[in-house]
């Protein structure tokens, strides 16, 4: 059977020492240490099993962060690279699409600088061209007039055709011909008249040739321009002028009368 120290339900610590610790002498072999239970030296003894209140630190139900009902989880490492990389991706995106939207504009700014640069510079160059060949114009119309007149030969005419061929490997262009119908953006009318085998206004005569380089007109053609209608009949002298008298009726009246007064005057003799 158990002794009365051992149906207390505790732990029964037993003083085997043989020196005693209180007086420092040595105890009788039959003499033993009072035993003394557990839950008297160590206090009243704490309840143990599941139901055990949790210790000071550990989870609790619906702490932060332990899972429990309304509970947030924090995002993970994984979730925040993620984010961190979509927003990186759109910034690149957007300075992207800036990038290539002013690459763009300085593009067709370089194009239509370019192309205004060349159309002066053609400007100023035919302009250039244009004030060469006007002043040669004189020269071209000598040239002209001597050769109408049989006067271009030898090695005036040599010359005279390389200068043609010149200027018209320039751009020099001369118009006005006889028959066509008259421009006066292209003609200039010198002399006018009517005639009955036109039916608009034509040049019947060029005067002066025209020229132009390209659409720049130098100098329009000088030309006789003819309208439709009867020409005009010349001036006729009228009954009262002093040859009519003459060689009238009253003349050969007034001859008769005088022969017949000298044949009165030679009978009187």
């Amino acid at each position: 059977m158990n002794s009365p120290e051992e149906t207390n339900g505790g732990p029964v610590i037993r003083d085997l020492r043989r020196i005693d610790p209180t007086t420092g002498q040595v105890r009788n072999p039959g003499q033993g240490g009072s035993a003394q239970q557990g839950s008297s030296s160590r206090g009243p003894s704490k309840p143990r099993g599941k139901h055990a209140a949790s210790k000071p630190g550990g989870s609790s139900l619906g702490a932060p962060g332990s899972g429990g009902p309304g509970a947030h989880p924090a995002p993970g490492p994984d979730q925040a690279g993620e984010a961190a990389r979509s927003a990186a991706d759109r910034q690149a995106a957007e300075q992207l699409a800036e990038r290539t939207a002013d690459l763009q504009r300085v593009t067709a700014e370089y194009a239509n600088y370019r192309k205004r640069v060349e159309r002066d510079r053609q400007a100023v160059r035919e302009q250039a061209v244009a004030n060469v060949l006007y002043g040669l114009l004189p020269v071209l119309d000598d040239i002209g007039r001597a050769r109408e007149h049989g006067e271009l030969v030898g090695g005036f005419k040599s010359v005279a055709e390389s200068l043609e061929a010149a200027v018209t490997k320039l751009g020099l262009d001369s118009f006005g011909e006889n028959g066509e119908p008259f421009d006066p953006k292209v003609h200039e009318a010198l002399m006018h008249s009517y005639s009955t085998d036109v039916t608009e206004p034509t040049c019947v005569q060029i005067l002066q040739p025209g020229y132009r380089v390209g659409e720049r007109i130098l100098r329009p053609a000088r030309v006789e321009v003819a309208e439709p209608g009867e020409e005009e009949a010349p001036d006729e002298p009228d009954g009262s002028g002093p040859g009519e008298g003459r060689d009238g009726p009253d003349d050969e009246a007034g001859g008769g009368d005088a022969s017949g007064r000298q044949e009165t005057s030679a009978d009187d003799d």
